[in-house]
């Protein structure tokens, strides 16, 4: 009896969060015999990316290395384009995995459009409906769901959110999201921070990197981040500060020199874990924060305007701040202040899923290559 050929399965991933929430569906298509699993690093962001991969035990097939010193988003999204034309007319495979809403994901989606080559997107459906908040995510995310064959969605609301735009319904997979999978799958090692911290005193971990954010904005987050060390001597706060210029350079000159404020560089995403779960509020600006921090039972005030995961806000365990000076003083002061606003932020409720994502994802491929549908090369008759 000839044995069935495997669906050959290119993952793309580029930035550290994509490792993190890809890093579950590449451990079950290696597990699968049903798989040929191959991955590809773009690079777009470079250590970042290779300490994720290393921690889940994952090592890229083609890595593109494709990150540059303050890169620009038309250069960058030049070469990626280019060299991913070559890896996929390379590797040919039967379908390609991408994750989320970065500069990689979109133009992974347009070379596989152009290759003909059906792609699943992972965390599929996430809009603001604002094509500058955040910039330039939102786009990726419209051009990669108007091209993907597979749309894997975190949540009922990014189903809708897809529906409306004139998605197939059979195409939409609600999966919960693998992010939930990955942080379940290390957060009980109850990892180390690294870092001296004092146990008597609440930690305020701080994540603000958004380039929708760069400018005046960010400046107002950090007079905010200063005054909370000011006003309350019984906190410590924790800022790992992104590589980016129009990060450091400011984060340094207003927040430097604290005796309050520990600066660090970014942290490894098992110490980040062991962060969060030490932390007593978390103020960020980043997306995975807002899914990963309330399956902890930490509040999360979201340093941007809007968001394209208002399911955590309507839980009441996310609050939307913006990079507003005095409403983040005026929210963090009042989770400091009263227990029982601490309390129902903390509720530890997470919309995002059951730890079983990938799972879902995986079987929702297997059941279009038994229809018959993958075009895979015939079994060798010898």
């Amino acid at each position: 009896m000839l044995t069935p050929p495997q669906i050959r399965v290119l993952s793309i991933v580029g930035t550290r969060p994509e490792a993190i929430k890809m890093a579950p569906v590449i451990q079950a298509l290696a597990q699968d015999p049903a798989f040929s699993s191959r991955v590809l690093a773009t690079a777009q962001h470079r250590h970042m990316l290779d300490q994720v991969l290393a921690l889940f035990g994952i090592q890229p097939d083609l890595d593109l290395d494709i990150m540059r010193p303050n890169q620009d988003l038309t250069a960058l999204t030049a070469r990626l384009l280019l060299a991913l034309d070559q890896a996929l007319a390379q590797e040919a495979p039967d379908l390609v995995l991408i994750q989320g809403d970065t500069t990689t994901v979109m133009t992974a989606a347009l070379a596989c459009f152009y290759h003909r080559i059906p792609f699943g997107h992972v965390e599929a459906g996430l809009r603001t409906g604002d094509l500058d908040n955040p910039f330039p995510e939102e786009m990726n995310r419209l051009v990669a769901g108007r091209l993907a064959r597979w749309h894997f969605v975190p949540t009922d609301s990014a189903r809708q959110n897809l529906l409306r735009e004139g998605i197939d319904p059979g195409a939409i997979h609600v999966t919960g999201n693998t992010v939930i999978d990955a942080l379940l799958s290390v957060s009980g090692r109850q990892p180390e921070i690294g870092i001296p911290l004092d146990p008597a005193k609440r930690l305020i971990l701080v994540t603000a990197h958004r380039r929708e954010n760069f400018g005046a904005p960010f400046r107002e987050i950090c007079q905010a981040i200063l005054q909370l060390a000011e006003d309350n001597p019984d906190i410590q706060i924790l800022y790992p500060v992104h590589p980016n210029p129009n990060i450091q350079g400011p984060a340094a000159e207003i927040l430097g020199g604290h005796p309050a404020i520990t600066l660090c560089p970014p942290l490894d995403y098992l110490p980040f874990v062991g962060a969060m779960q030490r932390a007593y509020l978390i103020l960020s600006d980043s997306g995975g924060v807002q899914e990963e921090a309330p399956a902890l039972a930490k509040p999360v005030l979201v340093l941007r305007n809007e968001t394209e995961r208002p399911e955590a806000v309507e839980a009441g365990v996310v609050k939307l701040v913006g990079p507003d000076c005095n409403r983040i003083l005026l929210e963090a002061q009042r989770l400091l202040d009263d227990p029982a606003y601490y309390r129902a932020m903390a509720r530890g409720v997470s919309p995002y899923g059951d730890g079983h994502a990938a799972a879902r994802i995986i079987e929702v491929l297997k059941s279009w290559a038994g229809s018959g549908q993958v075009k895979v090369p015939p079994a060798d008759p010898a």
